[in-house]
């Protein structure tokens, strides 16, 4: 089974330093929150209405992933199993 879910871009933090394997790297840090189904878009209803609220937050190093995401953007977040783990 795999739920997807619509979320909005609500937060973009960026100028972070986060310590990896490869020493100090700057990152971004992006936060969505659901999208309810309200309105025109009825396209994540009944996801929401179960799952009325929540957040993602992710902390991003590769500038060719974070430089997706802009503030007020909705994205779909798919979440499956994964079998061969």
């Amino acid at each position: 089974m795999s739920v997807r879910a619509k979320m909005r871009c609500t937060r973009r933090a960026e100028n972070i330093s986060v310590c990896t394997s490869d020493g100090m790297v700057e990152a971004v840090e992006v936060k969505f929150q659901p999208v309810y189904g309200t309105g025109e878009d009825d396209s994540n209803k009944e996801w929401s209405k179960w799952t009325p609220s929540g957040e993602v937050v992710m902390t991003i190093t590769n500038p060719r992933a974070y430089e997706q995401f802009e503030i007020g953007k909705c994205y779909w977040v798919d979440f499956s199993p994964v079998l061969d783990f």
